[in-house]
């Protein structure tokens, strides 16, 4: 059995990764071959300079991501059949027994991937962020930026691992029915606390003025029905020059959040119909639907887990001649994302049906033409291409397509 198991994460795990590197070649060449022709449907509103922009922006992303790919690849073999793992296990076992135990096996994963992901998270922000303009955010920043997260991830994380790990030890074989029930009571949590607790460590939130641009959110919220703890604009230009809008939060403390960048760049007419998409997400249950899929999903994912906590060849295939929960954890989530790549494309359609639909709310309550010119101009702004691969933009995409978004609110066919 164990040999077996081995066999089967092996070609899972070498199919997972020729799909993604194949997929995202592909979109390299595509998004290369059409660079010298803004598509028709566009011709008239964006200037081929920025339609290259968005390319040449595009296949930068998309070139260092083959390179983390294949890092995340051998990092996952290394921690697995290479050894690493059972190598950590021993350090920690021979210092430590118990919650410490499994609280230095995790944290030290985390360490270890923070550590390799560095170079490439300053290369993205200093490198390709800078080279297209984009980037706003200084080194002092940055690791300003990076010191928070840490120091935030110790507090908010070293109690949440040490109670999953209790449990799993405490519970008897329903564990992973207590520990799914606490997972989701957390996650409750953070989405009610972090507009008000959590954001404003990173950023500064300050009320809408009064003038036109609030009046007419307002109005749109009476319209819609929608109510909120306050309409307030992020400094996200401090960071970047991307720009965006959401709401945050669920019940009384539900808060809508406009980039400073955005507002600076749209007309109130063009951020009232990008505020009347959001409110569609909202209207539409898109936010229920997609909170009660990640519930749905940790559980059956924790189930499993259940399942394959007291199997030796579990561990044994993996390449981790010890047993106990905290490693059952590490080993279970490290090879999941390897089995469940094949949903990727069901996952995106859902996302970009979503987004159909939240437009078609806002062309409801709004004028549609101005949802249109704004997302030209954000599509232009943030260098989205405009000619993504068919089949990579089918796997990834949580959005559709520009030239669909468009055809759709202007009444032609997607």
């Amino acid at each position: 059995m164990t040999a077996d198991f081995t066999l089967v994460f092996l070609l899972a795990f070498g199919l997972t990764l020729a799909v993604r590197l194949w997929l995202t070649l592909r979109h390299i060449r595509f998004v290369a071959a059409h660079r010298n022709a803004v598509p028709a449907d566009f011709a008239e509103r964006i200037e081929l300079a920025s339609h290259q922009k968005a390319a040449d922006y595009t296949v930068d992303r998309s070139k260092t991501s083959i390179f983390t790919t294949l890092i995340d690849a051998g990092l996952l073999l290394i921690l697995t059949l290479g050894g690493g793992l059972a190598w950590l296990h021993d350090f920690w076992a021979a210092r430590l027994d118990g919650l410490p135990y499994g609280l230095a096996m995790i944290f030290s994963l985390m360490l270890i991937s923070a550590v390799i992901d560095l170079p490439f998270s300053l290369y993205r922000q200093f490198v390709i962020e800078a080279r297209y303009g984009f980037n706003r955010m200084t080194i002092a920043l940055f690791f300003a930026d990076l010191a928070k997260q840490t120091l935030l991830g110790l507090a908010i994380g070293t109690p949440v691992i040490l109670a999953v790990l209790w449990l799993m030890g405490a519970m008897g074989n329903l564990w992973w029915l207590y520990v799914w029930v606490f997972w989701s009571a957390f996650n409750l949590l953070i989405m009610f606390v972090y507009p008000t607790w959590i954001a404003p460590i990173f950023n500064k939130f300050s009320p809408l003025e009064e003038g036109e641009m609030k009046s007419r959110i307002e109005a749109l919220l009476i319209r819609c029905g929608f109510r909120s703890s306050g309409l307030f604009v992020m400094d996200g230009s401090k960071r970047s020059s991307h720009g965006n809008a959401y709401f945050t939060g669920f019940g009384n403390n539900k808060r809508i959040v406009f980039f400073d960048t955005l507002l600076s760049r749209l007309a109130p007419p063009e951020v009232e119909a990008v505020l009347a998409h959001e409110l569609g997400h909202f209207r539409k249950k898109h936010i229920v639907k997609r909170v009660v899929l990640m519930f749905a999903a940790s559980l059956g994912f924790l189930w499993l887990l259940g399942q394959l906590i007291d199997a030796p060849w579990f561990y044994a295939g993996l390449g981790v001649p010890a047993q106990n929960t905290t490693l059952a954890l590490i080993l279970f989530f490290l090879v999941v994302p390897v089995f469940t790549f094949p949903f990727a494309p069901l996952m995106s359609h859902f996302s970009r049906q979503h987004e159909f639909e939240a437009d078609a709310y806002a062309a409801e309550h709004t004028v549609a033409a101005d949802l249109a010119r704004a997302l030209v101009k954000l599509y232009e702004d943030n260098a989205a291409t405009l000619t993504p691969d068919p089949l990579h933009s089918l796997f990834y995409d949580s959005h559709p397509p520009a030239a669909q978004r468009i055809a759709r609110l202007q009444g032609g066919s997607a």
